[in-house]
Protein backbone atom coordinates (compact mmCIF):
# COMPACT_ATOMS: atom_id res chain seq x y z
CA UNK A 1 0.00 0.00 0.00
CA UNK A 2 3.14 2.17 0.81
CA UNK A 3 4.79 1.74 -2.78
CA UNK A 4 0.94 2.81 -4.33
CA UNK A 5 1.07 6.07 -2.31
CA UNK A 6 4.38 6.82 -3.38
CA UNK A 7 4.59 5.60 -6.69
CA UNK A 8 0.71 8.14 -7.09
CA UNK A 9 2.76 11.01 -5.37
CA UNK A 10 5.61 10.60 -8.05
CA UNK A 11 2.37 10.57 -10.94
CA UNK A 12 0.70 13.81 -9.19
CA UNK A 13 4.68 15.68 -9.24
CA UNK A 14 4.84 14.56 -13.33
CA UNK A 15 1.51 15.12 -13.99
CA UNK A 16 2.03 18.67 -12.08
CA UNK A 17 5.28 19.58 -14.14
CA UNK A 18 3.24 18.42 -17.54
CA UNK A 19 0.72 21.20 -16.61
CA UNK A 20 3.71 23.55 -16.16
CA UNK A 21 5.30 22.58 -19.11
CA UNK A 22 2.40 23.31 -21.05
CA UNK A 23 1.70 26.76 -19.18
CA UNK A 24 4.73 27.85 -20.37
CA UNK A 25 4.24 26.31 -23.87
CA UNK A 26 7.18 24.11 -23.71
CA UNK A 27 5.21 21.36 -25.12
CA UNK A 28 2.22 21.27 -27.77
CA UNK A 29 -0.69 20.32 -27.31
CA UNK A 30 -0.46 16.82 -28.84
CA UNK A 31 2.43 15.98 -26.79
CA UNK A 32 0.79 17.36 -23.31
CA UNK A 33 -2.58 15.53 -24.34
CA UNK A 34 -0.25 11.65 -24.69
CA UNK A 35 2.12 12.20 -21.57
CA UNK A 36 -1.30 13.27 -19.64
CA UNK A 37 -3.15 9.89 -20.32
CA UNK A 38 -0.09 8.08 -20.28
CA UNK A 39 -0.01 9.33 -16.68
CA UNK A 40 -3.17 9.06 -15.86
CA UNK A 41 -3.38 5.50 -17.04
CA UNK A 42 -0.48 4.71 -15.00
CA UNK A 43 -2.37 5.93 -12.33
CA UNK A 44 -5.23 3.90 -12.42
CA UNK A 45 -3.32 0.66 -13.04
CA UNK A 46 -1.69 1.71 -9.86
CA UNK A 47 -5.20 2.41 -8.00
CA UNK A 48 -7.01 -1.20 -9.45
CA UNK A 49 -3.56 -3.26 -8.78
CA UNK A 50 -5.30 -6.14 -7.27
CA UNK A 51 -7.60 -6.16 -10.35
CA UNK A 52 -4.27 -5.98 -12.80
CA UNK A 53 -3.12 -9.02 -10.63
CA UNK A 54 -6.48 -11.12 -11.04
CA UNK A 55 -6.57 -9.82 -15.03
CA UNK A 56 -2.67 -10.94 -15.24
CA UNK A 57 -3.63 -14.46 -13.48
CA UNK A 58 -6.35 -14.64 -15.69
CA UNK A 59 -4.29 -14.85 -19.01
CA UNK A 60 -1.62 -17.17 -17.60
CA UNK A 61 1.00 -15.11 -16.32
CA UNK A 62 2.30 -16.57 -13.30
CA UNK A 63 4.28 -13.07 -11.95
CA UNK A 64 2.32 -10.41 -10.07
CA UNK A 65 0.74 -7.72 -11.94
CA UNK A 66 2.96 -5.36 -11.17
CA UNK A 67 5.96 -7.64 -12.49
CA UNK A 68 3.82 -7.63 -15.92
CA UNK A 69 3.29 -3.72 -16.17
CA UNK A 70 6.85 -3.51 -15.24
CA UNK A 71 7.87 -5.41 -18.18
CA UNK A 72 5.19 -4.10 -20.50
CA UNK A 73 6.71 -0.96 -19.57
CA UNK A 74 9.89 -1.77 -20.87
CA UNK A 75 9.51 -2.61 -23.64
CA UNK A 76 7.47 0.35 -24.57
CA UNK A 77 10.75 2.50 -23.40
CA UNK A 78 13.02 0.53 -25.54
CA UNK A 79 10.47 0.98 -28.59
CA UNK A 80 10.15 4.55 -27.82
CA UNK A 81 13.74 4.75 -27.60
CA UNK A 82 14.06 3.12 -31.35
CA UNK A 83 11.42 5.79 -32.61
CA UNK A 84 13.63 8.53 -31.38
CA UNK A 85 16.85 6.88 -32.78
CA UNK A 86 14.85 6.71 -36.38
CA UNK A 87 13.68 10.70 -36.18
CA UNK A 88 16.65 11.79 -34.70
CA UNK A 89 18.88 9.87 -37.73
CA UNK A 90 15.93 11.49 -40.42
CA UNK A 91 17.26 14.80 -38.91
CA UNK A 92 21.15 14.12 -39.48
CA UNK A 93 20.39 13.52 -42.53
CA UNK A 94 18.00 16.50 -43.34
CA UNK A 95 20.58 18.90 -41.77
CA UNK A 96 23.41 17.26 -43.90
CA UNK A 97 21.00 18.33 -47.00
CA UNK A 98 20.71 21.65 -45.97
CA UNK A 99 24.55 22.40 -45.22
CA UNK A 100 25.34 20.55 -48.68
CA UNK A 101 22.88 22.87 -50.63
CA UNK A 102 23.84 26.08 -48.36
CA UNK A 103 27.55 24.83 -48.95
CA UNK A 104 26.81 24.88 -53.12
CA UNK A 105 24.90 27.99 -52.93
CA UNK A 106 27.83 29.47 -51.77
CA UNK A 107 29.91 28.26 -54.21
CA UNK A 108 28.18 29.08 -56.74
CA UNK A 109 27.81 32.91 -55.54
CA UNK A 110 31.98 33.23 -55.31
CA UNK A 111 32.42 32.15 -58.66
Amino acid sequence: MIQQIIALVIILFFVSRLFWQKKNKEIGGNEFIFWLVFWILAALLIIFLKQVDSFVAALGFSGKGIDVLFYLSVVVLFYLVFKLGLKMEKIEKDITKIVRKISLNDKEDKN
